[in-house]
């Protein structure tokens, strides 16, 4: 890896490079060997809305193996994850047992089943557990993942294990995973890789995930400056992209993802 302290990138050439690769990859193409391709084998907007937030929590690792157990998580929903989450029975649930996905075991699943069923009794879409957390004059979805996260773990049969699932900026984390879904949810796309079905949350508020591809092209070219990677750093990145385009910045996280993929300088 080069010494980023000595790369030098004119903003022109910056921009120019992520504008070229955001057309490249920002594509149906993208979508068969990435965890978005889960949701997108929905059509049922709360389907979406379920197998993309388990989608984007268990992605970590190879993409292959995340996008096989997020199969086998629909299976043993029938395919239909909306329908069951909301007329399942405690005798539907000795399956579950058996799933796990490196450190997502089965206590974290039947929570997850437990949160889903309860919520979707109240509320249409999940995008009222983030937004009712946001503010008119929030520049970024901060709030909307605090208040998620509180959110979720304010049930007395919430499991302390399961915390670390949810990532939250309190922690100081990047919520690589959360941005990544909000995105997926938020984001108006002309080319149909991200959804774009939810309204209240504005596609200039979202924030950058930070994969460890992302987080390495981004400080070869000088977007990201901080050491360490967090939740400032998340939006240090975020307002970096947004001088490129102030109304949708988080489309470069395809640019800066394929980047890295393809090894740029490196």
């Amino acid at each position: 890896m080069p010494d980023v302290s000595q790369t030098a990138y004119p903003p022109s050439f910056v921009a120019e490079l992520l504008d070229a690769k955001v057309a490249q990859y920002n594509q149906p193409d993208f979508i068969p060997f990435d965890p978005i391709s889960i949701p997108h084998r929905f059509s049922v907007k709360q389907d979406i809305e379920i197998m993309g937030f388990w989608a984007a929590v268990l992605a970590w690792g190879q993409r292959k193996t995340i996008i096989n157990k997020c199969l086998e998580l629909a299976a043993l929903m029938d395919n239909a994850p909306y329908d069951f989450v909301r007329n399942h029975h405690d005798s539907d649930l000795k399956p579950f047992l058996h799933f796990k996905h490196r450190t997502f075991n089965a206590t974290d699943t039947l929570y997850f089943l437990h949160f889903f069923q309860e919520y979707y009794k109240v509320h249409d879409s999940l995008e009222f557990a983030f937004s009712s957390h946001m503010t008119p004059g929030d520049i970024t979805i901060e709030s909307a993942l605090t208040g998620f996260h509180d959110f979720f773990t304010k049930s007395e049969n919430f499991p302390a294990r399961t915390r670390k699932h949810i990532a939250t900026p309190a922690r100081k984390s990047s919520c690589k995973r959360l941005n990544m879904f909000l995105r997926w949810m938020v984001r108006k796309d002309d080319h149909g890789v991200d959804f774009g079905i939810w309204n209240t949350i504005r596609p200039s508020q979202l924030v950058c995930p930070c994969d460890v591809h992302v987080d390495r092209v981004a400080r070869i070219l000088g977007l990201i400056k901080r050491p360490v990677t967090d939740w400032q750093t998340a939006t240090e990145l975020t307002a970096s992209l947004r001088l490129l385009d102030p109304n949708d910045p988080v489309k470069y996280d395809f640019a800066l993802f394929g980047l890295g993929i393809e090894g740029f300088a490196s």
